[in-house]
């Protein structure tokens, strides 16, 4: 699990463009998106940089917390 600060991420609707930008890479990921703290934790099997290009495919800025 990797998890990602995503400052940007301040509603449902965020949640919801991050969730599927990151399944749309890897569709056997899991991802639990924390709203209160900007957090995201993804488990997947690419590697972090490939995790980073599909938050910003989907318009968020993120960095590994």
């Amino acid at each position: 699990m990797t998890k990602f600060t995503v400052p940007e991420m301040t509603c449902g609707n965020c949640i919801a463009a991050i969730e599927t930008g990151i399944k749309s890479a890897d569709a056997a990921a899991s991802v639990t998106c924390n709203l209160a703290d900007r957090t995201v934790a993804v488990t997947s099997t690419l590697p972090r940089d490939a995790l980073l290009a599909a938050f910003k495919q989907a318009g968020y800025d993120a960095a590994e917390a």
